[in-house]
């Protein structure tokens, strides 16, 4: 349960799932040595810890993504997500206490307050509304300064870091454009047209024409068309990409606001990058770990937590 919750914190306050696997996975091995603990069970915490911060930091790719495509404000968005996320992650991080197992002696360490700085920061000026773009550029600048003052990393080793950040980000800037494009073509041969189409038979079949029950099985229809698609893609910053425009018809003509179906689409299509064997995020763990995509994935708790406790509320919580 500790590194559900070092991992779920040290992820909403860089918006990455992938980052806070590199960075806290080896460490989460040491320990899983020391106190013989499953290496299945600890990769899923750390796993599932990466995964909660991913869908509800403010600025995760994700939630920019999200908020862009249905047109609301990021803080709207992560409010809404805090009703679906804090209770499965209550419930995430009981089950993993349960299953907590093992124990080791280890040295307490000195807290340096003036090392979360940096995280603290960005979490308050995010959920505060800053500009994500001039968060993230603070977070650079004071990560980087705090690291010069504390440390003896230096200033050209922070322009290194950086040089080789944007470098890493080649392949996904480039497949982005690709992504979209296809995304465009789809759009204008008819091909989202189908889908929407499809999604709008069902919805028809299975609620009334208004009310509540249009509102519910719209909001299910995003949640399956986002699943769908990333499941076919394996990342769910592109998979929502690709069917926001659809998500948003669905919203606009079926009464959903637009933080709640940015809501809906970022959940989702992080429950299910958490539980494919063969996204970035299990292939990353399981190769620290030294155990297969597939069991990674099965010790993920907090995606089918999430992913039971999204639908529930979707079904039941009375609309406004």
């Amino acid at each position: 349960p500790g590194f559900f919750v070092i991992a779920a914190f040290i992820a909403t306050s860089m918006g990455t799932s992938m980052g806070t696997i590199a960075a806290v996975a080896p460490v989460a091995l040491g320990v899983a040595d020391q106190a013989q603990i499953d290496y299945a069970l600890m990769a899923g915490a750390v796993m599932s810890g990466a995964l909660f911060g991913d869908n509800l930091s403010i600025i995760s790719d994700t939630t920019i993504a999200a908020t862009r495509t249905q047109g609301c404000d990021m803080k709207d968005k992560f409010r809404e997500n805090l009703v679906f996320s804090i209770p499965a992650s209550i419930i995430t991080l009981v089950l993993f206490s349960l299953a907590g197992q093992g124990q080791a002696d280890i040295a307490a360490q000195d807290i340096d307050v003036l090392k979360v700085i940096p995280y603290l920061t960005i979490l308050v000026l995010a959920v505060v509304g800053l500009n994500v773009f001039v968060v993230l550029s603070l977070g650079i600048v004071l990560a980087g300064a705090t690291g010069v003052f504390t440390s003896e990393y230096t200033v050209i080793q922070m322009g290194n870091d950086i040089y080789t950040g944007f470098t890493n980000m080649q392949e996904i800037f480039i497949l982005s454009m690709l992504v979209g494009g296809l995304a465009a073509l789809m759009q204008q041969q008819g091909g989202l047209t189908f889908v929407s189409q499809l999604i709008e038979k069902l919805i028809s079949r299975f609620s009334k024409a208004n009310g509540d029950a249009s509102t519910r099985a719209a909001e299910l229809g995003m949640a399956a068309i986002v699943a769908a698609t990333n499941t076919c893609v394996a990342n769910n910053t592109v998979s929502i990409v690709v069917t926001g425009d659809i998500a948003k018809e669905l919203a606009e003509k079926h009464g959903v606001t637009p933080k709640r179906a940015a809501s809906v689409l970022d959940i989702f299509a992080c429950i299910i990058q958490g539980l494919i064997p063969h996204g970035a995020q299990a292939l990353l763990i399981a190769s620290v770990f030294t155990i297969s995509p597939l069991t990674a994935v099965s010790n993920a708790w907090y995606c089918m937590v999430l992913a039971l406790t999204a639908v529930a509320i979707v079904v039941m919580r009375k609309r406004t």
